[in-house]
């Protein structure tokens, strides 16, 4: 897997200073936290599922979640099951490549129980996602996936989703937070990422945020946000990768407020590209996904293929980020002080900035550096179906 990688290498070489690595689902589970990127969710009902995976595979997806759980009704789990371990059977004979595959069960039982449906298909698995988690419902699940990795006789992830009634109020979202941070520490070498539940957050208090609004101007989901991060999501060893909330828009919708993107990025070729992604409601996408890096979190659930590759392309690290980062980390550093940045605009403080710089280089490592004069409405295009 590479990102990236379904664009041609000469476009991809235009592209970048750093070209994205290739991984493999065996990689350290470093690596591939960083390089989830957008996680595109499907209903393990689809009866395509197999052809479904490998379309999106050749579009530059790289990681995806087959749901047993919200995405399909009560009814039809059994049925979802069933499908699961026909699909895996199918993608398994094929030899094809597959993406990085959760599956998202409902309850810890179905953890080993699909491991040994699954067969020797199990090998395209790279874990299960763990619905409203807390210490007290999370610890089953991570039990039951310590069991299964052994009878797989292979590596699986957990990704816990943090979208509990609990997390949310503010009575008990201090000591639910703690117990999380207790469970998954316990489990570390498990625990790929964890995802944040905004929309269950939003149903707590009958709330839905409209297409031009992001998920930090309702402000009882950014509180939450802010105090997942506190907890779990520090540079200092204790922290893992904390995945942006989904976005739910993907048609168009009657506009209150501005459009969200400026014209300058988008001058000349690139304004029908500017007029396609504000018609779709892909500015707030595009404005959620800056505000989800600048709070501390590092790819982004998606539920419609369009939001695959906005997410991928502000996710490249640009060449000045890039400048920056090796500046600060230059052994010669390690003592710390001051020193203007390459591109003579902002200061460089060694020490407080290197936490960042380390995070920075490995999602270069992951999504690569972008040439000098290459924005992300280059990546953004490049990278599209054609």
């Amino acid at each position: 897997m590479r990102h990236f990688g379904h664009i041609s290498p000469e476009v991809r070489r235009g592209l970048f200073y750093q070209e994205p690595c290739e991984f493999t689902a065996d990689c350290p589970a470093r690596t591939l936290a960083a390089a989830l990127g957008a996680t595109l969710y499907s209903p393990a009902t689809r009866p395509r599922l197999a052809d479904d995976i490998l379309k999106q595979v050749s579009r530059g997806v790289v990681s995806m979640v087959l749901c047993l759980e919200d995405s399909i009704d009560d009814a039809e789990v059994a049925d979802g099951e069933e499908n699961l371990v026909r699909q895996f059977a199918d993608l398994d004979a094929r030899g094809a490549d597959v993406p990085l595959i959760f599956v998202r069960v409902r309850t810890p039982e179905q953890i080993p129980d699909l491991v040994r449906r699954f067969g020797p298909a199990v090998r395209l698995l790279s874990g299960f996602v763990m619905p409203k988690f807390t210490e007290e419902r999370g610890t089953p699940f991570l039990e039951a996936l310590s069991d299964a990795e052994a009878a797989a006789g292979r590596r699986l992830f957990a990704m816990p989703v943090l979208e509990s009634p609990e997390l949310l109020h503010l009575e008990s979202r201090t000591e639910t937070l703690a117990g999380i941070a207790r469970v998954v520490d316990k489990y570390r070498e498990r625990v790929l990422a964890l995802r944040l539940g905004v929309t269950d957050f939003c149903s707590s208090y009958g709330l839905r945020r409209a297409p031009d609004m992001t998920a930090y101007d309702v402000q009882i989901v950014a509180s939450v946000i802010a105090d997942v991060v506190n907890v779990l999501g520090r540079a200092d060893g204790t922290g893992f990768t904390i995945t942006g909330p989904v976005w739910e828009y993907f048609r168009v919708q009657e506009r209150m407020f501005k459009p969200l993107l400026r014209h300058s990025p988008f001058s000349g070729v690139a304004e029908e590209l500017r007029a396609a992604l504000i018609e779709h409601d892909m500015d707030g996408l595009l404005r959620e996904i800056e505000l989800d890096r600048a709070n501390g979190l590092l790819g982004k659930t998606c539920i419609h293929p369009s939001h695959v590759q906005p997410v991928h392309a502000l996710s490249v690290v640009s060449h000045e980020e890039f400048s920056d980062a090796q500046d600060i980390l230059r052994p010669e550093r390690n003592g710390g002080g001051v020193l203007r940045s390459a591109y003579t605009n902002k200061m460089n403080e060694v020490k407080p900035h290197r936490a960042w710089a380390e995070r920075t280089l490995l999602r270069a490592e992951a999504f690569g550096v972008a040439r000098e004069d290459v924005s992300f409405v280059d990546l953004l295009a490049a990278g599209l179906p054609a």
